[in-house]
């Protein structure tokens, strides 16, 4: 790419290519036997329980049991290229595992919440088809019903504390199942992942020739992953990622961060789940490609349970949503103790509001680096770089990216005008499984529309300014949530605050604001005062809503859906 049109290759950092001309790798099988065989026996997986026990895998074990689950699911499951294999799991040493058999099989992931309903899980197995269903041990009672309805073939069951030492993984499934009671009875047919483990070991026959063969026609145009995204509207439909999405993605944003990261040398805190496209592409594949230790955390909820990993691990880097530093920011014991060989922090998945950002850099002495992207895209856009980072901004293009702001007729806006934020690269999507209607809507011309309104600046900075669903009219004025949200986040009794927009006889639609207050003294005419003095008057909450918590997605972003709904909190 040349740099006209594209101010923002200005600002990379020094020695950062403006475009990778070829993917690193032909697979993502290829890519995961190269990272073992380079870093061997460092550590690379340690997932760090709420009461401090952990267990750890190295680049070469992780390796090896991968090479045994490719093999089991190939050889004793039956499963050829391309077919699906749906792992529920949170964080877990069995997450990487699966995952990186699951490619060395030449076979597709498919991502789904472990905390979905027995409904919704029956929904995604319909729709992706798996033939083998990895679920961790704790939400088998959702099994029978599910099936009932989407049948799959093979189960595997994983407890949360698969691949610990011996002594502390009995430990845990005995507190578990029997003191906990935490360990529903299994409905139907099923194995261990040791056991699936222990045959694809058994079948192991012929060395790594074996392991990949069975990659050894799938290239960077073949589907790898089934991302479920809630989308727009209606039901969840599967961004169909392909190797080369992912590889092309996890090299853009290692160019991004090469001059601020040291090949093995990281630690990075993983407390979103590694099924969100965030954290697999961030977290879970470019640290693994940097060598990086990866500390699973298998639920950041209460925040409490991360408090053993900061205490135990030298953590140099940590992702996260607004929700999860605005949160740990109200933790006593983080605020007395923060960690002081963190380094950095990327903020993604939601607005970062800049009050959060501001406290956050006060208390660690290091920025929040905030950036942008969706799973249609694997899921990064844009970047803050290292050296130069814009208040307020989700940064600019990574390598080998156009990103342009447009308006509802596809044409683009001048800079400093809000617009459709548009994005054109190798990440982008091949498109939606089998939804050809829903994936003309996004994908035009090669370009892939985002539904988000964004504002950039003369040096390529763009700033997101909300959802275009979200949007609220007042009086034929545009009021952006986010813009509001941002304002209550600067009201020192405010924990939290969500901005929606409902009917209103007088002005179309008005602004409503819920708010999780820190004091019970705090009163809607003290939020609606404070708006006054920083918004325009159309801006300024109409109604105030106080509740004890506020609806969040698996990654803790606030989802304004359901405050939309009439009865929702009532």
């Amino acid at each position: 790419m040349a740099a006209t049109g594209r101010p923002w290759q200005m600002h990379y950092p020094p020695g950062v290519r403006a475009t990778i001309d070829a993917p690193p790798y032909r697979n993502l099988a290829d890519f995961a036997r190269d990272r073992a065989r380079h870093f061997g026996d460092a550590t690379a997986f340690t997932c760090v329980l709420p009461n401090g026990m952990s267990g750890a895998l190295s680049f070469r074990e992780t390796d090896r049991l991968a090479d045994c689950f490719a093999v089991y699911l190939r050889e004793v499951a039956g499963l050829k290229a391309g077919d699906r294999v749906a792992v529920q799991m949170p964080n877990s040493l069995t997450y990487p595992v699966v995952a990186l058999g699951i490619f060395k099989a030449g076979c597709v992931l498919v991502n789904v919440n472990p905390l979905y309903t027995a409904d919704e899980m029956a929904h995604t197995l319909a729709d992706s088809q798996p033939k083998v269903l990895v679920i961790i041990d704790l939400f088998a009672d959702k099994l029978t019903p599910a099936l009932a309805k989407s049948p799959v073939p093979h189960v595997v069951i994983a407890g949360i504390a698969a691949f610990f030492p011996l002594l502390r993984k009995t430990i845990v499934g005995i507190v578990q199942k029997y003191v906990k009671k935490q360990v529903p009875p299994v409905g139907v047919p099923a194995i261990t992942i040791d056991s699936a483990i222990a045959q694809g070991r058994a079948r192991h026959g012929g060395g790594d020739q074996q392991i990949a063969a069975y990659s050894a026609d799938v290239n960077g145009d073949d589907l790898v992953c089934l991302q479920y995204t809630g989308g727009t509207t209606g039901v969840s439909k599967a961004a169909m990622l392909s190797h080369g999405n992912l590889i092309m993605n996890m090299a853009q944003v290692s160019e991004m961060i090469s001059s601020g990261l040291k090949e093995g040398e990281e630690t990075v805190l993983t407390a979103l789940p590694l099924y969100h496209i965030f954290a697999f592409t961030a977290n879970f594949l470019c640290f693994y490609a940097l060598g990086g230790h990866n500390v699973l955390i298998p639920s950041p909820r209460p925040l409490s349970n991360l408090r053993k990993a900061f205490e135990q691990i030298p953590i140099t880097w940590m992702t996260g949503v607004n929700t999860l530093f605005n949160g740990l920011l109200n933790e006593e014991w983080f605020k007395s103790n923060p960690p002081r060989t963190l380094k950095g922090s990327s903020a993604g998945g939601m607005a970062l509001h800049s009050a959060v950002a501001e406290r956050w850099t006060k208390l660690l002495g290091t920025p929040v680096i905030e950036g942008y992207g969706l799973s249609e895209a694997s899921p990064v856009l844009t970047f803050n770089p290292f050296g130069g980072i814009k208040a307020d901004s989700i940064g600019i293009p990574i390598p080998s990216t156009d990103l342009r702001c447009v308006d509802e007729n596809g044409k683009e806006v001048a800079h400093g005008m809000p617009g459709e934020i548009i994005a054109k690269g190798p990440q982008v999507m091949l498109g939606y499984w089998r939804r050809p209607d829903e994936t003309a809507n996004v994908l035009k011309d090669g370009w892939l529309y985002t539904g988000d309104i964004g504002i950039m600046d003369d040096d390529g900075y763009t700033r997101i300014v909300d959802r275009k669903k979200d949007m609220i009219i007042v009086s034929g004025f545009k009021v952006f949530p986010n813009e509001v949200e941002d304002c209550l986040a600067k009201l020192d009794s405010v924990q939290e605050a969500a901005v929606i927009g409902v009917p209103d006889e007088g002005t179309g639609e008005a602004v409503k604001a819920f708010v999780v207050a820190k004091s019970p003294q705090l009163t809607s005419e003290d939020v609606r005062a404070f708006c006054k003095q920083h918004l325009t008057a159309y801006k300024v909450p109409k109604l105030v809503e106080f509740r004890a918590e506020l609806p969040k997605s698996n990654v803790g972003k606030i989802l304004r859906k359901e405050l939309r709904q009439p009865a929702a909190g009532r």
